[in-house]
């Protein structure tokens, strides 16, 4: 399905620094999927509620998961999902509020463990990377975020072992392939906008999110990991606005540009540009202007100017013959 692996090459030296010859991989999708809105639009009227995500999934080809932000899910929940969604399509989940934003990186050992606990490992190879978001009162602090940077596991046996200490019972956790974690970090508070910061995530390989939030929070561009993680939150208000051709457009060439192994000339840099970061990354981006009806419509037309939609199953706003079949409410 949508899935877009490039070789990449480019001449074009005025535009881009840097370039490179080997495979990237291009995810664009939605933050969430249960959204009422949306509900007679984007999943037409005949679908059921209990099909949204297996319809959403086949009309992208990423979601990402944010009700794990707002409370621990269960390994039922993670599996359901997983066996919803097509075979190669890819989830990232969004670490809980509790650690970021409540415990604020304190002695968040247990609540990391809880994490894992809670059946994360059960999306098996469907498992993208883990987004930390922070809020906007949280200030950077080298020492502290050194800390929690090193409590995360590095692979899935490390989550395995690192959710024994759980402090509640839980299901025996699954025993997938290891494989590395991939982690991203949004930030929101402006005494993030220092070289440290940037070279700490780059020490830890995680991921600082280009995050568009209609320029109310920091908007940081410097590569930090062997992938790039984005968060389009509107273009002109916060979470509700859609996104022009012309901004659309933007995007489209910064995630080329990024999956490419390159970097726009006009980058929003904190430290200096990484020689070593000039090779192709895959490329998660995830629209949140969920407010409105603009976020998987704006998510689609991006897929679109990559040529990613030609194996996806469903059209947004309809349902083909199959889905009429498999996922619609049954005529009384």
């Amino acid at each position: 399905m949508g899935k877009l692996i490039l070789a990449h090459h480019s001449s074009d030296k005025q535009d881009f620094i840097g370039v490179n010859f080997q495979m990237s991989e291009i995810r664009v999708g939605i933050s969430g999927w249960r959204y009422i809105p949306w509900r007679g639009s984007f999943y037409p009227e005949k679908l059921v509620q209990r099909k949204e995500l297996y319809y959403a999934s086949r009309t992208i080809n990423t979601i990402e998961i944010n009700g794990s932000f707002y409370a621990l899910q269960t390994p039922e929940r993670y599996r359901d999902w997983h066996d919803d969604t097509p075979d190669d399509f890819i989830f990232s989940v969004k670490g809980p509020r509790y650690i970021t934003h409540i415990k604020r990186l304190r002695d968040v050992e247990i609540p990391i463990a809880n994490f894992f606990a809670s059946g994360v490992l059960e999306l098996d190879k469907k498992l993208g990377p883990i987004l930390w978001q922070f809020p906007p009162t949280f200030k950077f602090d080298e020492a502290q975020f050194r800390n929690f940077l090193q409590l995360l596991p590095l692979n899935t046996d490390e989550a395995r072992e690192c959710a024994k200490d759980a402090d509640s019972k839980h299901t025996p956790i699954k025993r997938i392939t290891n494989r590395p974690l991939r982690y991203s970090i949004e930030i929101r508070n402006e005494s993030f906008r220092t070289p440290e910061f940037i070279d700490l995530l780059r020490e830890f390989k995680v991921a600082l999110v280009c995050a568009d939030t209609a320029g109310r929070w920091p908007q940081m561009e410097d590569i930090t990991g062997d992938f790039i993680y984005m968060r389009l939150h509107g273009d002109v208000e916060l979470y509700k606005s859609g996104y022009s051709p012309k901004a659309l457009d933007y995007w489209f060439k910064r995630i080329k540009t990024w999956s490419e192994g390159k970097e726009p000339r006009d980058a929003k840099l904190i430290a200096k540009h990484d020689a070593h970061h000039q090779k192709p990354r895959d490329v998660f981006c995830y629209f949140d202007n969920t407010d409105k009806l603009w976020a998987p419509y704006d998510a689609r037309k991006i897929l679109e100017k990559f040529d990613l939609t030609k194996h996806l199953e469903e059209t947004p706003g309809e349902l083909s013959d199959t889905m009429m079949k498999s996922a619609t409410r049954k005529k009384s």
